[in-house]
């Protein structure tokens, strides 16, 4: 927000200041929104959770080679695994999602979200100690209720702590836990394999869980997010969560939330954008260690770390692209995005050394996880009264159904014709996806020069 003019000349001190007045701010701070602390802690926790997320969908892709030469699997038969945790996203996410926003907007989505952070936890646990494959297969289920019920509930919490004006840039610093977990999560799995199996992967990473869950209950409380609406306020900004607001939510069913997504047009273009999205991830990321064991001839640790590469870059992306939605709008920033996918899947067919994995995918890593905070922003601008249920229906139809096809076909492609066809496949997916980004109607006033 630009400041008065009076308040160019006055230039009040930090002492002095009254709320709503400007403070110059000096070096890194100018380039950050003015925000109250309780809504910068609860952006820690919440990154931290999607954070585990990240690493928490990535353990079983980096493990793959080991857990098929456990279970004695196919390309195919992995990939029917690895669904498993998306029928879980599907399920979790359209859930947890509708029951969040029935248990209530504000500081009463701590409560749902604690909820699916537990699942999380004692699921990836139980994982370590399980014997059989079907256990196994059971356990990606309730792993994958878990991570698809945390996300949207995650990013509807954060978006109710932050003031509008930088809803994008608050979503986009929260995603950057996925390119983290990408990056730091292979480099714990390849220090686990040093001294261990697998098999305590699972049992060690999900317990990251455990402070964030004591850190939630400490900062999301009635009294903390009333502190933050009304700093907010007397700031002269949007206020996230208004009374009149939350009490609607509260009074309106679960099925009239989700009803009134699906028929926003912008919900509907959207699920149908981060299908695209999600099939080209998932495309990559489910078989690239396997493409740099097998292609390559790298040894498992060291394709594991190689394969978390993007994640150096992706902190980029998120607060790059998720800020400039805020300013040039939500539906230029997927554009750009869709633009630099297209360019990054299509070099991936030419991996054939380490050089080349570590470069391609940092550069993929600029628009990896981009779309996600950007679509997220969107769906919150379209449909406020709905935050949660919107955004676990376009987590669970298009990240869970994506999720749940794109394994098996990818390794029957992989199987059939090899890896140029199968990313040849992921472009032709990704230039489909511009179809729905043309109709999404723009939520960013855009101010003119």
């Amino acid at each position: 927000m630009t400041p008065p003019s009076s308040e160019l000349t006055q230039q009040p001190t930090k002492e002095t200041a009254t709320a709503g007045e400007h403070v110059p701010r000096s070096g890194l701070y100018r380039f950050l929104p003015r925000a109250h602390p309780l809504s910068w802690w609860m952006l820690v926790i919440t990154t931290l959770a999607i954070l585990m997320n990240s690493i928490d969908r990535i353990i079983l892709p980096t493990l793959l080679p080991a857990i098929m030469q456990s279970f004695n699997l196919t390309e195919v038969q992995a990939g029917w695994l690895n669904s498993l945790s998306f029928v879980g996203t599907l399920a979790g996410a359209v859930i947890f999602g509708l029951f969040s926003d029935w248990l209530g907007a504000g500081h009463k989505r701590c409560y749902s979200w604690c909820v699916t952070v537990l699942v999380e936890i004692i699921s990836g646990v139980a994982t370590a100690f399980c014997k059989t494959l079907g256990a196994f297969q059971v356990l990606r289920v309730t792993m994958g209720m878990g991570t698809g019920g945390s996300e949207p509930i995650n990013v509807a919490l954060l978006g109710e702590w932050w003031q509008k004006e930088n809803r994008g840039f608050a979503i986009g610093v929260h995603h950057t836990g996925f390119p983290l977990g990408q990056f730091i999560g292979p480099i714990l799995i390849a220090a686990i394999l040093a001294f261990a199996t697998w098999r305590e992967a699972f049992l060690f990473i999900p317990l990251i869980g455990l402070v964030i869950l004591v850190a939630q209950l400490i900062i999301g409380t009635r009294k903390n997010h009333q502190k933050v609406n009304d700093w907010i306020v007397d700031n002269k900004l949007t206020p996230p969560v208004t009374e009149s607001l939350q009490n609607t939510v509260e009074k309106r069913s679960v099925w009239a939330n989700a009803a009134s997504c699906l028929k926003n047009r912008n919900c509907q273009m959207a699920i149908l954008l981060i299908f695209g999205f999600t099939w080209a991830e998932m495309g990559i990321a489910n078989f690239l260690t396997l493409q740099l064991t097998r292609e390559v001839g790298l040894d498992l640790s060291t394709a594991a770390i190689i394969s978390g590469a993007s994640g150096l870059t992706g902190w980029i992306g998120q607060i790059l692209w998720g800020s400039f939605s805020d300013v040039k709008g939500r539906k230029r920033s997927l554009g750009i995005i869709i633009t630099g996918w297209v360019l990054a899947a299509a070099l991936c067919m030419f991996i054939h050394s380490a050089t080349l994995g570590w470069a391609i995918l940092i550069f993929w890593g600029l628009f990896r996880n981009s779309p996600y905070p950007v679509a997220y922003a969107l769906l919150i601008d379209s449909s406020p009264r709905a935050a949660a249920s919107s955004m676990g229906l376009m987590i669970g139809l298009a990240v869970g159904i994506a999720g749940i096809l794109v394994a098996p076909v990818s390794g029957w492609i992989i199987h059939s014709y090899g890896f140029t066809v199968h990313y040849l496949v992921i472009v032709a997916v990704l230039l489909l996806s511009c179809i729905p980004l043309w109709f999404i109607k723009e939520t960013v006033t855009l101010k003119k020069a």
